[in-house]
C-alpha cells in the first residue's frame, strides 16, 4: 500500500472540500475507500449536492489528520468511473456502503477517483513536506 493510502486508512475520516453549487466553499467529512494502482476510490451518492458540485467544479482537496500533528493534503481531478467491478470491490470492502448501496448496480451508487493527483503530508517538526505525485 502507498505512503497516501496508508495515511488515508490510518485517518479513517477525511475532509472534502468542493465549491459548491453557490460557488462557495463547501466542506464534508468522507472517507477514502481503497488504492488500485495509482488510484485512491472514493464513493459517493449521485442524489446528494457533493455529486452535483463534483460535476460543476471537478477540481478538490482533501484532508486528514494523522499521528503527532502530522497531516495529508490530496488535490486532482474528480474522475467518476461506471467499473461495475470495482463498485463491487469497494462493495466488499467497506460494509457500510454495502449497507447504504446493497448492489453494485444501484443506480444511486457513484465511485471516483482523482487524476493528477498531488498529496502533501507534512507536520510541526520543521522538516520539509512530502510531496507525492499519483
Amino acid at each position: 500500500m502507498s505512503v497516501v493510502a496508508d495515511f488515508l486508512t490510518r485517518s479513517q475520516v477525511q475532509y472534502l472540500a468542493t465549491i459548491g453549487l453557490d460557488d462557495k466553499p463547501k466542506v464534508r467529512p468522507f472517507q477514502f475507500m481503497l488504492e488500485e494502482g495509482t488510484r485512491l476510490y472514493f464513493c459517493t451518492s449521485n442524489q446528494k449536492n457533493v455529486f452535483k458540485e463534483m460535476q460543476k467544479h471537478p477540481y478538490v482537496e482533501f484532508c486528514a489528520s494523522g499521528e503527532n500533528f502530522s497531516w495529508l493534503r490530496l488535490s486532482g481531478k474528480v474522475v467518476f468511473s461506471k467499473d461495475r467491478a470495482m463498485k463491487a470491490k469497494i462493495q466488499d470492502a467497506n460494509p457500510l456502503v454495502k449497507s447504504i448501496y446493497r448492489t453494485p448496480d444501484n443506480p444511486a451508487f457513484e465511485i471516483f477517483y482523482l487524476d493528477g493527483a498531488v498529496a502533501t503530508i507534512a507536520d510541526f517538526s520543521g522538516n520539509p513536506p512530502q510531496t507525492i505525485k499519483l
